[in-house]
């Protein structure tokens, strides 16, 4: 009886936390890098989707990117996966120039 009662006390919990897609792609990106305090992402909301700007160091860019860009691949499927969940349209961009 208790179990039950402990399970959906987790269920709701999950329920009720909302995931902030910046903070995610945040987190990743600086998991990968070595300069993890020149990790900057900015989003630009627009009527049905969002683009992700996402700004590294000079030196990490490689690393976000990975190589044949798996990296980057993988972090797109990840945003594109929550965004579905969300209904709303996601866009990484690595910005290059800073």
């Amino acid at each position: 009886m208790d179990t039950r009662k402990n399970n959906h006390g987790a269920e709701a919990t999950r329920q009720d936390k909302s995931v902030d897609i910046r903070e995610l792609v945040e987190i990743i990106v600086k998991a990968l890098v070595d300069y993890p305090d020149q990790v900057r992402c900015h989003e630009v909301e627009g009527t049905y989707s969002c683009v992700l700007e996402l700004e590294v160091a000079k030196e990490d860019i490689g690393k976000v990117i990975g190589k044949q860009g798996a990296h980057a691949d993988a972090i797109r499927r990840i945003i594109h996966a929550v965004g579905g969940k969300k209904k709303r349209r996601y866009v990484l961009e690595i910005l290059e120039d800073k």
